[in-house]
């Protein structure tokens, strides 16, 4: 099994998690403003991602551009990883490819704890996410754990490009913001994504 065989169902009840829909992770959030180079880009690369319409394009074109504009304003305080292995616990299915992972690693040529947050991307059906981004999520906390850099809360992210859904998995309860995040309303996009990678 690996990180993308979950649903939400098989993840709960593998790692005895409780679920909570109904908590603003984020409220209130502090707006950010996109950079000149970030408006730039979008305005080219999203309508091109959403007329192409598949996965990776939605990937490359947008939250690429996004989770790089973070990365960028962060001044190497965190390191961006894009679509490597993360083998954790494969007796349990902790184990495959992520698509973005945040994490205060020293070199970007390693993923070290502690890992802050790792991001999914999907061309629909963001719910249909939500148990891959979990497992994801509950290896990080491990990986952490394992590596005596504990943290609060691990952030997860489900996303189409323009539709945004935030996840927190603190202990064994993962919250699933009742709120929706779109990129049209990118200001309140970003100040989520600086929240998670503090």
């Amino acid at each position: 099994m690996t990180y993308s065989e979950f649903t939400l169902t098989t993840a709960m009840k593998k790692f005895g998690l409780t679920l909570d829909e109904q908590s603003d992770i984020f409220s209130p959030v502090m707006e950010r403003q996109p950079s000149p180079l970030l408006v730039d880009i979008l305005e080219v690369n999203a309508p091109l991602a959403f007329a192409l319409n598949t996965e990776k394009a939605r990937s490359e074109f947008v939250i690429s551009p996004l989770l790089t504009e973070i990365y960028r304003s962060r001044k190497g305080k965190i390191k961006l990883f894009s679509g490597n292995v993360f083998n954790v616990d494969s007796s349990l299915g902790l184990a495959g490819f992520f698509d973005f992972l945040f994490a205060h690693s020293l070199s970007q040529t390693a993923i070290e704890a502690p890992v802050l947050a790792v991001v999914e991307a999907k061309k629909e059906n963001i719910p249909g996410g939500y148990g891959q981004c979990v497992a994801t999520m509950v290896a990080a906390q491990r990986f952490n754990s394992d590596n005596n850099e504990p943290i609060d809360a691990i952030f997860g992210a489900v996303t189409t490009g323009d539709v945004w859904k935030f996840l927190s998995l603190k202990g064994s309860n993962i919250y699933i913001d009742r709120e929706t995040y779109y990129l049209d309303r990118i200001e309140r996009l970003l100040g989520v994504l600086w929240r998670v990678t503090e």
